[in-house]
C-alpha cells in the first residue's frame, strides 16, 4: 500500500522565492510529497503564477505565514527567507510540530541555528537544509572513491570554488547583499557550498582553525561580495576556498589524497540536467621521460532520472515519513549535524575576516 504523501507548505514568495515555481515542478516529479499551501505577504505575486506551469490549482494561498503554520493539512514547511529572518520562523514551524526544510544559509550564526535545532529536537521534527548537490547520485559515487583507501588513500588537501558574476541590479537590490536581511553576502550564499564540500570531503571532521585570505571585498553596506579562507586540521590536511559574486561562474572541487585525486567542475549545479560527471585519478605519475602522464585522470558520468531539487524533496519526505512510522534514527540526525558543522566553519571565517585575517579556532 502506497504511503500518503507528505504535505508541504512554503513561507514566502517574492524576491527570495523566485525558484519556487521550479521547486513546485520538482515536487510534482516525486510521489511521496505534495505542495498544499503557500504563505505570502505578497499574495498577488504568488497567485499570478498559480497555473499548470506554476503551482497546482489545489495549493492554498494564504496572506500570512502564520496561516500556513496553523493549517492542519500541512505536515512540513520549507522556509526560504533571508538569514536574519529565518530563525524566528523556523522555531515557529518546529513549535507547531511541523517538519522543517530550511534554505541556506540557515541562520546568521550558530547560536541562532542552535535555537532552531533545539526547537526541532524538543518537538520531534525533522530538520534539513536546502543544499541540493549532496542529494545528487554523483555525490554518492564520488564519496565511494574518496573513501577508498586503495584508490584515493588519505585526504591531504581540498580546494573548492563557487563564484558567479552578479549584474548591477542584483548587486544593488538582492536581499543576500542587504545587511538588515542577510548580512552574510557571498560567504553565506556561495561560501556555504564551498564549506560544505570541504567538510564532505573531510568526512565532516571539523578543522582545528581557519584563517581568512586577504582581499575580501565588501559592498557599501559592509556585506561581503568576495572572500576566501584556509582551513587546517590537526592531522596535517588542509583546505582552501574562494567564493564571490564578482567573478565568472565557477563551481570546482579538487580533493587530493595520498593515492588519488578527485575533480568536479560543476558541483553546485551540473552542466546538464540529468547527467553529471567527475574525474578521478589513482597512482598518477610522469612517464620515465617526462613527456606525459601514467595513470591519467578518467571521467565518469552519472545519470539521474530526477533533478537534484526533486531528489532533495524525495529524501526530505522519506525522512519525515520514517519519523511518522518509527521515530528518529541516525539518518534523521545526520542532517542537522552537517548543517551545524557548516555554520561553525562559516562563523569562524567571518570572525577571521573581521579580525583582519587572524587565525580563529573552530567552535564545537
Amino acid at each position: 500500500m502506497a504511503e500518503t504523501p507528505i504535505r508541504l507548505g512554503i513561507l514566502g514568495y517574492g524576491e527570495i522565492s523566485r525558484r519556487l515555481s521550479k521547486l513546485s515542478k520538482a515536487i510534482a516529479l516525486v510521489p511521496n510529497i505534495t505542495l498544499v499551501a503557500i504563505g505570502s505577504r505578497r499574495i498577488h505575486k504568488a497567485t499570478a503564477i498559480t497555473s499548470p506551469e506554476g503551482f497546482p490549482e489545489w495549493v492554498k494561498m494564504y496572506e500570512s505565514y502564520e496561516a500556513v503554520l496553523d493549517d492542519p493539512d500541512v505536515d512540513a514547511v520549507y522556509v526560504p527567507l533571508p538569514a536574519k529572518l529565518q530563525p524566528e520562523w523556523a522555531v515557529a514551524v518546529a513549535e507547531k510540530k511541523k517538519h522543517l526544510l530550511l534554505e541556506k544559509p540557515v541562520a546568521p550564526d550558530v547560536a541562532e541555528l542552535d535555537r532552531v535545532l533545539a526547537a526541532c529536537e524538543a518537538n520531534g521534527v525533522q530538520f534539513m537544509d536546502g543544499t541540493l548537490w549532496v542529494h545528487h547520485p554523483r555525490t554518492a559515487e564520488m564519496e565511494e572513491f574518496i573513501s577508498d583507501r586503495q584508490r584515493f588513500g588519505q585526504v591531504k588537501s581540498i580546494h573548492t570554488c563557487f563564484t558567479y558574476y552578479a549584474n548591477p541590479e542584483f548587486l544593488e537590490n538582492d536581499f543576500r547583499l542587504k545587511p538588515d536581511l542577510d548580512g552574510l553576502g557571498a560567504l553565506g550564499d556561495a561560501g556555504w557550498y564551498c564549506i560544505r564540500a570541504i567538510l564532505w570531503a573531510a568526512d565532516y571532521q571539523l578543522p582545528n582553525s581557519v584563517t581568512a585570505l586577504p582581499g575580501s571585498v565588501f559592498n557599501k553596506g559592509g556585506v561581503l561580495l568576495s572572500c576566501g579562507a584556509s582551513l587546517i586540521w590537526g592531522d596535517g590536511k588542509a583546505a582552501t576556498f574562494h567564493c564571490s559574486v564578482l567573478s565568472n561562474l565557477t563551481m570546482e572541487i579538487t580533493a587530493t589524497g595520498t593515492k588519488g585525486t578527485l575533480q568536479v567542475h560543476d558541483f553546485v549545479v551540473p552542466f546538464k540536467h540529468y547527467t553529471a560527471s567527475y574525474s578521478t585519478a589513482s597512482g598518477s605519475c610522469l612517464e620515465e621521460l617526462p613527456t606525459g602522464w601514467k595513470a591519467r585522470p578518467s571521467e565518469h558520468s552519472v545519470v539521474s532520472d530526477l533533478p537534484q531539487e526533486a531528489l532533495m524533496m524525495q529524501k526530505f519526505a522519506g525522512l519525515v515519513a520514517g519519523i511518522k512510522r518509527n521515530g528518529k534514527d541516525t539518518d534523521n540526525m545526520k542532517w542537522p549535524a552537517m548543517s551545524r558543522k557548516t555554520q561553525l566553519v562559516l562563523d569562524a571565517v567571518k570572525i577571521s575576516i573581521e579580525k583582519g585575517c587572524e587565525g580563529v579556532e573552530v567552535g564545537s
